[in-house]
């Protein structure tokens, strides 16, 4: 880190050293030992400017306890067969560690639906992966490599991605801009496998609008992306749609154990098992309630706002005579 990096974050800590205790104490649950990386991130999203980054943190800090969200990991979705169809719609998991200890997290873009609950509920298991991940996965990630490990890589898999996911584009916004705002830079690198010609031609628009930052994360690989993904990670720590090539519906190619996504992983049934034992320890005579974690969304940054409606406009192209339809998500893109 130069000088220059300790000094804003220097800057930053006694600015932050004023904050009321409220904040402080919400504080706590994002940095988990780590204040200093903290801030760094804070910093490194808002291009090592002090002021803008400590106005971001503060934010951030206030839209998490005006709604709760140091809670969020104590309201699970009930009832299960609810919380399934969310997990079948919202397809998100931990498929492993990279060799330098970073989380593996895999989604599946081109399958996820969003069409079984509302869009609190989406919005809701969101920020609960978010918080399990930075509370629970990192600090446990940093304890058994032995040093600050505080963000992960994200494998996402664009099979099946079709025109209908421009219906889709609201929610996306609305959690893209929690993430921009309230969880910034966590991700490492993002890893774009199985990629058909409507993505190819959607990145060609998007790349330029996107900061030199974020577009130096992301990598679009060939087919399912194994040979590369195996330069990071081992076989066992692989998503399941990248384990062979021709696999198929990333959502339904494995058993529900072996599928990232599925509600029956590992990872999710330690995730859904943490909420629900913490539901009953800060409320352990009241049975669980049913109902959504009503969440206030930030309005998106200029620049989110201008890539969705460049998104859309993509896709609208495709379906209005350009003689192009969802027959070509049969086309491949090699990476380049």
């Amino acid at each position: 880190m130069g000088i220059v990096s300790q000094e804003a974050i220097k800057q930053f800590q006694a600015l932050m050293d004023q904050v009321d205790e409220p904040l402080k104490r919400t504080f706590q649950n994002v940095h988990q030992g780590y204040p200093l990386e903290t801030f760094g991130r804070f910093l490194k999203a808002r291009e090592w400017n002090v002021a803008k980054a400590h106005k971001m943190l503060v934010d951030c800090l206030n839209w998490r306890v005006q709604n709760e969200i140091d809670n969020i990991l104590a309201k699970p979705i009930v009832p299960t067969e609810l919380y399934r169809s969310v997990r079948d719609s919202q397809l998100i998991g931990l498929s492993g560690y990279s060799r330098e200890g970073l989380p593996v997290f895999a989604i599946g873009v081109g399958l996820s639906t969003f069409d079984k609950a509302s869009i609190h509920y989406y919005v809701q298991s969101h920020i609960q992966i978010n918080e399990y991940r930075d509370r629970i996965i990192l600090p446990s990630a940093s304890r058994k490599y032995g040093k600050p490990i505080t963000t992960c890589v994200k494998v996402l898999d664009m099979t099946g991605l079709k025109l209908s996911a421009l219906s889709q584009i609201k929610l996306l916004t609305i959690i893209s801009t929690i993430d921009d705002l309230n969880y910034p830079e966590r991700t490492n690198t993002y890893y774009i496998v199985n990629a058909p010609y409507i993505f190819s031609a959607c990145w060609k628009v998007v790349k330029p609008l996107l900061q030199e930052r974020t577009r130096k994360k992301v990598q679009v690989l060939s087919g399912c992306g194994r040979d590369e993904l195996l330069k990071i990670m081992d076989y066992g720590s692989l998503p399941h749609f990248c384990k062979r090539e021709g696999s198929g519906s990333s959502r339904h190619s494995q058993n529900g154990a072996e599928n990232c996504f599925s509600l029956d992983h590992h990872f999710h049934q330690q995730l859904y098992n943490y909420i629900k034992q913490q539901s009953l320890i800060k409320e352990p005579v009241r049975p669980m309630k049913q109902g959504s974690f009503h969440v206030d969304v930030p309005e998106p940054a200029a620049e989110g706002t201008q890539i969705a409606k460049t998104i859309e406009s993509e896709f609208n192209k495709f379906g209005n005579g350009n003689g192009l339809s969802d027959s070509l998500d049969d086309l491949k893109i090699n990476g380049d």
